[in-house]
């Protein structure tokens, strides 16, 4: 995530077709279930802004309490901060966000419409990838289990022209972006005929600059107010705080600072769902380290936030590195892990050498020395940084679109089913009464009284079992607990588990620690 500052083309092609009719049931699934609302709903909405809902809540906060777990309390020389939101104005500035957090911006003269002029022709390059998914599809179909993919991309006379045409636009988009040469990238728009989705003209507007920022004011009056910003990213409260945490935590190089905390871009064409909006949460850790061994530190968080992502058993298929061809002015190595979400690979955490610039920036502008003393090496020097930053709502809507999964059972019947990882689901446990009467409602509060302390537990009473079943199914429940007419007499009960939907008796009191163990496992 971070800083705009760079722009990559996306020279990769994807492995599985786009499946835009999952998405929109996912989405579907997401406001039914109680996941996520679409913000001031009663007032027909606001674009590209999102409630989270209770369950979605629930989700959410086991997301950030495992990173956390992992990036924190894992690692002794990792502590974790809490930054404000309202930044003094000067920080943007040192950052560069004032002067370069921009998106080129085009609008079409007969709809009105407004969109991102990269954006644009990355659609146009994605459809020439679709032409070679489909490529492959047929030569997959025709040749059946002897096919050869790799042999085949890097071979087929058409295939080798489309990724040629891919790789000419993105090297051309790129190089217009890197030099801020406006004028190009509005001529190859017009080159590739790109037309406008809502009106299919393509009278174009001159491509200018957009800045993503958010601006408000502060102050008691409005003529003695002063401009200031809603932060764009959470990193910059570290580098800021940087040397206030080293000194009254007595942190000795290499140590890291953590945060998870809401940002804000003022995004030109917010898309895709909750995949990118106006408003959005990050989860950032800067690791400070000597001048020299950042690259060392580099390779190491790539593959530790990598075993991160598959140790919640997603898939290692879903997952891959991006490097970045082209750095950023402040990096020396970047690469993002790229999730396989409905709508193809794209970017879901961003690890990124970013050397010394931003705090030698603060140094600059703020007047203040910002230097580590190394009682090792008996010099001062301002450390480098090896950023991860994750999408909090991308980490979100990947676990969301994977675990989403429509089953035909043996008896003919179906389930929607949330797969969500155990120990991220929103609920662990369901309490499910057989019946209301003979005291089976009583007993079923019993147990819950007790399960409730360690774990959230749902109660539920309505319908037949069937149904409550299903639904615990549909929002991710892991066990769900039936109390029959048996408990009464043996103190046990039935435990059903979601993916198997196999069900065994066990007694009352072994149930703590078996619902514990299957979380952790």
């Amino acid at each position: 995530m971070g800083s705009r500052l760079w722009f990559r083309p996306k020279l990769y092609f994807c492995t599985m077709q786009n499946n835009e009719e999952k998405f929109k049931k996912v989405i579907a699934h997401a406001k039914e279930y109680g996941f996520v609302f679409q913000s001031s709903e009663i007032y027909d909405g606001l674009s590209a802004v999102y409630d989270y809902a209770q369950n979605g809540a629930e989700l959410k906060k086991n997301v950030k309490e495992y990173w956390w777990k992992a990036m924190v309390q894992m690692h002794e020389n990792i502590v974790g901060i809490d930054s404000a939101i309202f930044m003094h104005p000067t920080i943007w500035k040192a950052s560069g966000h004032v002067d370069a957090f921009n998106d080129p911006l085009i609008d079409n003269k007969d709809s009105k419409k407004r969109y991102r002029a990269d954006v644009l022709v990355e659609d146009h390059v994605a459809k020439i990838e679709a032409k070679i998914n489909k490529e492959v599809e047929k030569a997959q179909n025709r040749f059946g289990d002897t096919f050869d993919k790799e042999q085949f991309l890097s071979t087929n006379a058409r295939v080798l022209e489309y990724k040629a045409k891919m790789d000419e636009i993105s090297h051309r988009l790129y190089k217009g972006m890197s030099d801020g040469n406006l004028e190009d990238i509005k001529q190859l728009i017009i080159d590739l005929e790109i037309a406008c989705p809502i009106s299919g003209t393509k009278s174009w507007t001159d491509v200018r600059q957009f800045n993503l920022m958010f601006s408000t004011q502060m102050g008691s009056t409005a003529e003695g107010a002063n401009e200031i910003y809603l932060r764009p990213e959470t990193a910059q409260g570290i580098f800021v705080n940087y040397l206030n945490v080293q000194k009254t935590g007595r942190m000795k190089i290499p140590f890291g600072i953590a945060q998870i905390g809401k940002a804000f871009r003022n995004e030109i064409v917010a898309r895709q769902f909750i995949f990118r909006m106006r408003e959005f949460e990050q989860m950032e850790m800067q690791f400070f380290v000597r001048p020299g061994e950042e690259l060392q530190w580099y390779e190491y968080w790539k593959e530790t936030r990598m075993k991160w992502h598959l140790s919640l058993g997603m898939g290692q298929e879903n997952y891959r590195f991006h490097n970045h061809e082209k750095l950023a002015h402040y990096a020396n190595a970047a690469a993002d892990i790229e999730f396989n979400f409905p709508f193809g690979f794209k970017e879901l955490e961003g690890i990124h050498s970013r050397t010394d610039f931003d705090l030698t920036a603060h140094e600059k502008f703020s007047g203040k020395k910002l230097r580590y003393f190394d009682p090792e090496l008996n010099e001062s020097y301002v450390p480098y940084v090896v950023e991860t930053s994750i999408g909090l709502d991308r980490m979100f809507l990947s676990i969301l679109t994977h675990s989403y999964n429509e089953e035909k059972l043996d008896d003919g019947s179906e389930r929607v089913v949330l797969r969500i990882p155990a120990v991220l689901a929103p609920y662990k446990v369901a309490i499910l009464p057989l019946m209301k009467k003979d005291g089976l409602a009583e007993k079923a509060r019993e147990i819950m009284d007790v399960l409730k302390v360690d774990f959230m537990c749902q109660y539920e009473e309505k319908d037949a079992i069937g149904k409550r079943y299903r639904r615990q199914d549909a929002i991710g429940t892991p066990y769900c607990i039936t109390v029959d007419h048996q408990t009464l007499e043996d103190n046990t009960v039935t435990i059903r588990d979601r993916d198997t939907m196999e069900q065994q008796r066990v007694a009352v009191n072994e149930l703590h620690s078996m619902i514990y163990n299957k979380i952790r496992s």
